[in-house]
């Protein structure tokens, strides 16, 4: 199993956080959950820094949690303080964008959702695949995605798991900049080196403003989502979907 922690650079003003589990296509488990929120502690600490950014190695973004390590009885992908992958629950209060790379699906999508601006290569497709495997996107997809896209869009995206590319999604309003493939992550830090030059105490203003209008409608959503899910992780089609994922096979729902 490849554990490799994510890889962190700073670039002046700028931390890049980038996942760096080729073999698990930047899925993300438990262990990478600490590091991420180790990282992103270490980026609200330091006063030199003033802009994140978040990118997978080896031209993907991250295929989301690691349903194998679920299956293998790991722990969630999820930290006490921060939430899922270390930062979706427990923001920080300083700008990070997301750098997109081939695919953001699952819990990668939602992880660009926690993130302030997005860049994306043209090739590059995001989703919310968990309905296949009788699961939901817990970890922010189904209450930010309708924030960021037309409600009805948002709801094709949750009810079917098919993904949609970036070049969709950035006429829709989701993706800042697209770019060619494989300069996701400079034009990311070119935007970052941007921002980075105005004021920190502006920048955090600016964000927690802007952010306390969307925010809004998450107001009790976690809860809500909570009391949910938990009837749908006691069904037998919760546990086959898993099952079936770390088995490589075609899942049989029973509808129990």
């Amino acid at each position: 199993m490849d554990e490799t922690g994510p890889k962190i650079e700073t670039r002046g003003a700028v931390l890049v956080i980038a996942l760096d589990r080729p073999a698990r296509r930047n899925a993300v488990d438990h262990a990478t959950a600490l590091a991420i929120e180790a990282a992103i502690d270490r980026f609200e600490a330091d006063d030199s820094l003033r802009v994140a950014v978040i990118t997978g190695s080896g031209g993907i973004f991250s295929a989301g949690s690691d349903l194998k390590a679920s299956a293998a009885g790991s722990p969630p992908a999820r930290t006490p303080r921060r939430g899922w992958y270390g930062m979706i629950e427990g923001r920080p209060e300083k700008p990070v964008i997301a750098a997109v790379e081939g695919f953001a699906l699952g819990g990668g999508c939602e992880l660009v959702l926690a993130c302030d601006l997005v860049v994306a290569a043209r090739d590059a497709r995001f989703g919310l695949p968990e309905v296949r495997r009788s699961l939901a996107p817990a970890a922010g997809g189904m209450l930010r995605l309708p924030s960021r896209l037309p409600a009805n869009i948002a709801m094709e995206m949750a009810l079917t798991g098919d993904p949609l590319p970036a070049e969709r999604l950035y006429q829709l309003g989701l993706v800042n900049r697209l770019c060619e493939p494989g300069t996701a992550l400079e034009t990311a830090v070119e935007l970052a080196e941007r921002i980075a030059e105005n004021p920190a105490l502006a920048l955090r203003t600016v964000k927690r403003m802007v952010r306390r209008s969307l925010d809004m409608a998450e107001a009790g959503g976690w809860a809500d989502q909570a009391e949910a899910l938990a009837a749908l992780r006691a069904s037998e089609d919760y546990r086959e979907g898993i099952q079936a994922f770390a088995e490589g096979r075609k899942p049989v729902w029973r509808n129990r």
